[in-house]
């Protein structure tokens, strides 16, 4: 394990961190460091270092797989983007593998997120990841030699994520491949049926704030699977992460699935001859698709498709420019028909497909710990979703007027191949899951990896083996369940109405009972009510739905 740990340790060192310790070393020199300093900083260290049972429970790799995979690199920042990104593109891997908390150093005084009487109780702001490190007096050689023992890789951020970066990340986890399928969702539901957007929006946009409470609610708490395990002990903790996960690499198999569908709709003559077995376009481009994005997966380092994948916002807004562009300035021809006011029988498909546009509750607790000044949460959150939202009934109100009935799970299987609009729109769609998958599956492979024994000495080639076991599956799960809406609407019905509706409510009023108005509860018991009865119409309807194609 040893040696394991050794590869997958990445040693990065900065020109400023460089003069830091040359500045130290001076100081040191002319015998300016006092004993208090190192009482300080023995202190900050014992005392983030006392035992924590969230943060030695599983999975402990969350905060940092997750942080990689939502954030928005910031220019103003100058070594790698976020702060998030310059301390974990080095240990991404080997923090989860070696199995043990690394202690951090953070500040001892901050401003309370809350002005509440358990502020004064509580003093010291909650501790994050994100927090930025205090201004420490210079420190000894040997300390610092010590911490690096302990930390693979630790630059000084500058600063913590702004209002606009924050914003930026909320965006490029809400606006992904769900705005692709929201004039089916029209089709499916009929234009009443669109309210339903508006609604999940509303009610997401509620429940992300509860979970900013409950994060405030006690200190140590960071990401989702902490508040679970807040609210309902160990097995909250598990059945969240869980959930999590299975939402994530879902995502993977509608990345496959994606890829397939657009490349086989640009080139639908390809196909392999295999002895006796025949490869269509589709089951082609869904093997070539694996064979591309498996040697990402094996990346130690995925800083730099985290550069590449935020712009998801710049590819989401291109697509939807793109097709505005094709039924506005190329007038292709409106369809005729007006469509339905509202179809009952395939409405729950349409509510899982609304719900999936709002999955990102499992990075909103990373986005708020992140931020610099985390009052402004709210209005960060409030514009993510109000830009989402608009973009989501623009493309779902264009796409259905200019395709109607014909309307395809994706938009861009719909538009005129001949139109440049629509190839920019096409391979836009193409390229963009190349990023998303690798940072996507990271979480899953990560926390898997947990389970391996820190004493293995063959545990770098099981967390290979591990990878590409997950890429192989999810090329199963996409060849044999090949319907992107309806994948889609069964994600949107069991997985993001737990995580986004459900499950906030619920720790919201374990967490904070006893202190809970009539107001609250009786909303927090609403949205769970809505939430249930989305879930279980919307996964038996898309359930149904697959078995009959698949029939």
């Amino acid at each position: 394990m040893k040696s394991s740990v050794s590869e997958q340790s990445l040693y990065i060192e900065s020109e400023d961190e460089d003069d830091q310790e040359n500045e130290f070393s001076k100081e040191e020199q002319d015998g300016n460091i006092s004993d208090s300093s190192d009482d300080y900083l023995n202190d900050q260290i014992q005392q983030h270092s006392k035992p924590n049972s969230l943060n030695t429970k599983w999975p402990q790799s969350y905060r940092q797989s997750i942080d990689l995979y939502s954030s928005v690199p910031s220019p103003s920042i100058t070594f790698l983007g976020t702060p998030t990104l310059s301390r974990i593109s080095s240990s991404i891997l080997s923090s989860s593998l070696k199995r043990r908390h690394t202690p951090e150093i953070f500040p001892s005084a901050a401003k309370p997120l809350l002005p509440t009487l358990a502020d004064e109780q509580q003093p010291q702001r909650r501790r994050s990841s994100h927090s930025l490190l205090p201004p420490i007096p210079p420190t000894k050689a040997s300390a610092k030699k010590s911490a690096k023992a302990d930390v693979s890789h630790e630059v000084p951020a500058s600063r913590q994520s702004s209002y606009g970066q924050a914003v930026l990340n909320g965006m490029n986890v809400l606006c992904g491949v769900g705005i692709l399928s929201t004039p089916y969702a029209v089709k499916e539901g009929g234009w009443v049926g669109m309210s339903i957007l508006f609604i999940f929006a509303a009610l997401s946009y509620y429940t992300g704030l509860l979970l900013r409470y409950c994060l405030d609610s006690q200190p140590g708490l960071e990401t989702y699977p902490d508040i679970g395990q807040a609210a309902f002990g160990t097995a909250g903790r598990l059945a969240i992460s869980i959930i999590l996960y299975a939402e994530l690499y879902a995502c993977c198999v509608e990345h496959i699935i994606l890829e397939s569908d657009n490349l086989s709709a640009l080139f639908p003559n390809a196909h392999l001859n295999l002895g006796a077995y025949e490869l269509n376009s589709h089951q082609l481009f869904a093997f070539l698709t694996v064979i591309a994005v498996l040697p990402t997966v094996w990346l130690r380092d995925l800083s730099v498709l985290s550069y590449i994948s935020a712009g998801g916002v710049i590819a989401s807004i291109l697509v939807v420019i793109c097709l505005f562009w094709v039924g506005l300035v190329d007038k292709i021809s409106f369809e005729q028909s007006q469509g339905t006011a509202l179809n009952l029988t395939t409405l729950p498909v349409a509510i899982g497909l609304y719900g999936y546009c709002y999955s990102g509750h499992a990075v909103f607790p990373n986005i708020y710990t992140s931020m610099e000044k985390p009052n402004q949460y709210p209005a960060v959150l409030l514009t993510s979703f109000g830009i989402c939202t608009l973009m989501y009934a623009g493309v779902a109100v264009m796409g259905y007027m200019m395709f109607g009935e014909s309307t395809l799970s994706q938009f861009t299987l719909n538009m005129p191949q001949n139109l440049v609009a629509s190839k920019i729109a096409v391979w836009t769609t193409v390229v963009n899951p190349f990023t998303k998958y690798a940072l996507t599956m990271t979480p899953v492979a990560m926390s898997l990896e947990e389970l391996i024994p820190s004493n293995h000495l063959k545990s770098h080639i099981y967390s290979i083996l591990i990878r590409t076991a997950l890429v192989i599956s999810t090329l199963v799960v996409s060849l044999t369940i090949p319907f992107f809406g309806l994948v889609m609407a069964f994600i949107g019905s069991l997985l993001t109405m737990l995580v986004t509706l459900i499950l906030p409510c619920a720790c919201f009023m374990s967490i904070v009972r006893g202190k809970i108005t009539r107001l609250q509860g009786s909303l927090c018991i609403l949205i769970i009510v809505v939430g249930v009865i989305s879930s279980i119409f919307g996964t038996y309807s898309s359930v149904s739905e697959i078995i009959k194609n698949l029939s």
